[in-house]
């Protein structure tokens, strides 16, 4: 199977919960491109406060491979399934990956946002996420852009100035 851009198309591995880092691990171990975005939390215990690194999207670490040659991907311990219909996986949009890459690049806050389908799609002009598109939310009195990923109907929300965007 031949791509046009020379590279295999993103799609995403559903993996068992809390087994992200290992079937990335994994991945990286075969030579596979994988993206595995993360984010800063807060966990209270009760004797003390940690920041630490969850996945953007639980149970779910991106992966770039040939679709009729995924066997050495299936067999990856922690491993479920590829997103798709029925035995067919559904690549992902390199837009929308690019986008939440440049997104975790950029340092600035993010957090899992649910998935939303309405709303003001917008143009970043300015700053360290130019050039990207999302919608538009005002959280709180906080801008926030939100990226989606269509296929798995989960979004990301990143915290900006509202004065980078146009409509």
């Amino acid at each position: 199977m031949e791509f046009g851009n020379g590279y295999f198309p993103w799609f995403a591995l559903r993996v068992r919960s809390q087994c992200e880092n290992s079937v990335a691990a994994v991945l990286a171990g075969k030579g596979y491109e994988w993206f595995l975005p993360r984010y800063k939390s807060r966990r209270v215990w009760s004797d003390r406060i940690k920041e630490i690194q969850l996945p953007l999207f639980p149970g779910y670490v991106f992966c770039r491979f040939d679709p009729d040659r995924r066997l050495p991907i299936v067999t990856i311990p922690g491993f479920v399934s590829v997103v798709g219909m029925g035995k067919s996986p559904i690549p992902i949009d390199d837009a929308e990956i690019a986008g939440i890459q440049a997104a975790v690049r950029s340092g600035l806050p993010s957090q899992p946002w649910p998935f939303l389908q309405i709303g003001q799609r917008v143009r970043i002009n300015y700053g360290p996420l130019c050039d990207l598109e999302g919608i538009l939310l005002d959280f709180r009195g906080q801008s926030r852009l939100v990226l989606s990923v269509t296929l798995l109907q989960r979004s990301v929300a990143v915290n900006m100035d509202a004065a980078w965007v146009t409509p």
